[in-house]
């Protein structure tokens, strides 16, 4: 039998018989049972896969990116086997990530409790600890289309014809499914996981991640996220648009135009609201405004300042980014870096200073942080408040009552942006906020600062660990919630993504997320952005909007 030479994670070679599983390779790695998936020049291979030749490899687990994305899918998989295992004619129904986890909805015709939910959890514990294989079939995509059409999985179906003429799907026992991403070698690999019931069969599924050291987090109840969501979902039913392949079949009857001009119009519908909200309020001087990156804070604030003008607000508006301290004074992270993320970035007191002038009736001279050299800088850009004067706060602490503690609540109105788009692929695949805001901010990146994808993959894991440190545990201190995604914007973002992500090359450490990415976009129909109207707020990542 022919030896082989594996070396492992650059870190020490072992000889191995050709043909050597890769399973069975990482019993000698570093991260041996927790092993998610394995990786061959830049590329994710399946540990089912064979090493045949002297090759480089590197193991990975849950403190990774793509081992974060294969834990989740896993633990879908698990709760839909233990459901279905349970409840006969049950399903689950995946809707949207919530921050620690994601929320689902169990459908079924039996009003589950408590109890239930601690049955199917006691099920999901036991199939992790028989530790059943998850096989990988590469099928014929007839054939796929015929199985989820005989099992009256039409939107499956639908999507499936998008694919290439082979197929990728999983079996965990006895059931079949896809995940659009590969899966651990077993369900032993699914160490840790939790589920919390709402209500009326909702329950939210908590989970470890990179962002999270692969530590489980504690639940914290987001109600007004959830809320948010299922308002969205119900529109889009309205619409009898849930699924991708309807998003779809609007682009190829050449419907999409008059779908464009509705989302449009529930976006600006929201924004309105919110204005009508704050004339209620007879106390409310400042509007603070927060959302984690590429939310469409710029536009939503510009919308929103149009719409209280019309009331006959006066809108002042204030960047906290310009109230960034020196650089000089500016904190650091673990890693020795620059920590602009963080509270203690701003100057707060100056800040807070600034905010109580304001209402005093001041005059204050607002800086303009350069971010080149690193200092606030003052051009005479003066602020003063009237008796119809309110002031927009836009920034990434704006939630935060520590970051205006000079000023008593009563006189704020808090606002969280985030693109909570409601529309899923499938019922077991919902689309990522983050895929949504990565992919704004890769073609806002390269448009309007020259950055390739590779620099902005390579910065997006520091913004991630800043929105989870500064952003989502303040969530709940938000007044109301604007839902700043376009169901249809994922067809517009296609057709600029693509050309970008194509241009990561195989030799390069963010090979593979590209090649997923541009995996997920392969299930939209491509739409033109002449359909977007120059005020929409994906101009703002696209570019052609009224300011361009």
């Amino acid at each position: 039998m022919n030896k082989i030479t594996v070396n492992i994670d650059n870190n020490k070679n072992i000889v191995v018989a050709s043909g050597t599983k890769y399973i069975d390779i990482s019993k000698n790695s570093f991260y041996k049972d927790t092993v998610l998936g394995v990786k061959k020049n830049n590329q994710i291979l399946s540990l089912n896969d064979v090493a045949l030749n002297d090759e480089a490899i590197e193991f990975f687990d849950i403190n990774s990116i793509e081992g974060s994305k294969i834990y989740k899918a896993a633990l879908k998989f698990i709760l839909e086997v233990a459901i279905k295992t349970l409840y006969n004619e049950a399903d689950i129904e995946f809707l949207h990530s919530v921050p620690g986890g994601m929320l689902g909805e169990i459908k079924s015709n039996i009003k589950l409790t408590e109890t239930d939910i601690a049955k199917i959890k006691a099920e999901m514990e036991n199939i992790v600890k028989n530790d059943y294989p998850i096989l990988k079939y590469n099928i014929l995509k007839k054939e796929a289309i015929h199985f989820y059409e005989e099992n009256n999985l039409l939107e499956k179906a639908k999507n499936v014809q998008v694919h290439d003429n082979i197929v990728t799907i999983y079996k965990l026992k006895n059931y079949l499914n896809y995940f659009y991403v590969n899966m651990p070698y077993s369900t032993g690999y699914i160490k840790s996981f939790d589920l919390k019931y709402l209500h009326d069969n909702r329950l939210i599924i908590l989970y470890p991640s990179n962002l999270t050291g692969g530590i489980l987090p504690t639940y914290t109840p987001h109600d007004n996220i959830v809320n948010a969501f299922y308002k969205g979902k119900s529109w889009l039913k309205m619409l009898k648009a849930p699924f991708v392949s309807d998003l779809n079949n609007l682009v190829s009857n050449s419907s999409i135009s008059g779908f464009i001009e509705s989302c449009e119009l529930y976006f600006n519908d929201q924004i309105k609201k919110v204005s009508e909200e704050i004339q209620k309020r007879e106390n409310c001087r400042f509007i603070m405004l927060a959302g984690p990156s590429s939310s469409g804070k710029t536009t939503t604030s510009r919308v929103l300042g149009a719409y209280l003008r019309s009331k006959g607000y006066n809108p002042l508006c204030i960047s906290i980014d310009d109230y960034f301290k020196e650089r000089k004074d500016t904190p650091k992270d673990e890693f020795g870096n620059y920590d602009f993320e963080s509270l203690a970035a701003i100057d707060i007191d100056l800040l807070n200073k600034d905010l109580v002038a304001l209402l005093k009736g001041e005059k204050i001279n607002v800086p303009v942080f350069n971010f080149k050299t690193g200092e606030k800088e003052y051009h005479n850009n003066y602020l003063e408040m009237t008796d119809n004067s309110i002031v927009l706060i836009e920034g990434l602490h704006s939630l935060n009552e520590e970051l205006t503690s000079y000023i008593p609540k009563v006189y704020k109105y808090k606002v969280y942006l985030s693109p909570f788009i409601p529309l899923n692929i499938d019922r077991h695949n919902y689309i990522s906020t983050l895929d949504l805001r990565l992919l704004r901010r890769i073609i806002r990146d390269n448009r309007t600062r020259g950055h390739s994808v590779k620099d902005t993959l390579h910065n997006w894991q520091n913004v991630r660990r800043g929105e989870e440190k500064y952003i989502f545990p303040f969530t709940n201190e938000a007044d109301i919630i604007i839902n700043t995604a376009l169901p249809y914007e994922l067809g517009v973002l296609k057709v600029y993504a693509e050309p970008l992500l194509l241009s990561v090359d195989t030799d390069s450490s963010y090979y593979e997320e590209a090649r997923r990415l541009l995996k997920f976009l392969h299930i939209f129909y491509s739409i033109p952005s002449e359909y977007v109207s120059k005020s929409s707020i994906l101009r703002e990542f696209i570019g052609g909007n009224n300011n361009d």
